[in-house]
């Protein structure tokens, strides 16, 4: 008896670390955005560079909002875990007021944010469905996508943080921390595991029940935020020194 491929249901998995799955889109993006940047730098004229980020932005906007628009379409939409409130989501969606405005005071923020929030995810995906699901390629959209966004603004707007940087962005996301602590409490929630530990093993495990692995994580921040700093500040001091070495 035959049975026709198309009968047979896709059986996707859990995208394991290390495989092709993992590697393969982080490999393209890298050259992509390597090349892009790179053009963008050397061939665009200023409102062009703008122009540009601007509507790789939107893209990764709408692959977010996309998203999430066809969960509540076609899935079962749960208001207490499948709100875009996770840190990548959430900024993934406002990254087009970044590259709209282009402020400063935002790329402070963002800066660590992007960098803390999705290297850990790239490095460990958390992807439930593998290659070819929606969501597959949502992750990798708004990771990969987000890394880019500050790459270009760092290299081609020329943007750099300070050592005030680290200090604003780590009490900017207290702010959102209180922020969501309230949205949990209201719909009876977990975001951002601030109500309890996942269930799963997790390195929370580690830091000791609630609220102390809280109390854990937050002393762990600052200096976190100031490790990803020192590459930005040896970058400074050296653009210091050559400009001290002209005059």
């Amino acid at each position: 008896m035959q049975i026709s491929v198309l009968t047979v249901p896709l059986a996707v998995q859990r995208v394991v670390m290390g495989s092709i799955e993992h590697w393969l889109p982080i490999i393209f993006a890298s050259l992509v955005g390597f090349v892009t940047i790179r053009y963008a730098k050397n061939n665009l004229l200023k409102n062009e560079q703008h122009r540009l980020i601007h509507f790789i932005a939107i893209g990764i906007s709408i692959t977010v909002i996309s998203f999430h628009l066809h969960k509540v379409i076609f899935e079962d939409y749960d208001l207490q875990k499948d709100l875009p409130l996770y840190l990548c989501s959430l900024l993934a969606i406002l990254i087009p007021i970044f590259t709209w405005y282009r402020k400063f005071w935002m790329y402070e923020v963002l800066v660590f944010w992007v960098i803390a929030g999705t290297l850990q995810a790239v490095i460990t995906p958390d992807i439930a469905s593998g290659f070819p699901t929606f969501n597959y390629f949502r992750y990798w959209v708004v990771h990969l996508g987000l890394l880019f966004v500050i790459g270009y603004a760092t290299i081609v707007l020329r943007m750099t943080p300070n050592f005030k940087s680290v200090f604003k962005s780590f009490f900017v996301l207290q702010l959102y921390f209180l922020t969501i602590m309230l949205v949990n409490h209201l719909l009876n929630a977990n975001y951002f595991y601030l109500s309890q530990k996942p269930k799963s093993a997790s390195l929370l495990d580690y830091f000791g029940e609630w609220p102390m692995y809280i109390i854990v994580v937050q002393v762990i921040l600052l200096p976190y935020f100031l490790l990803i700093y020192v590459p930005f500040y040896l970058y400074n001091r050296e653009r210091a020194n050559k400009i001290i070495n002209k005059k």
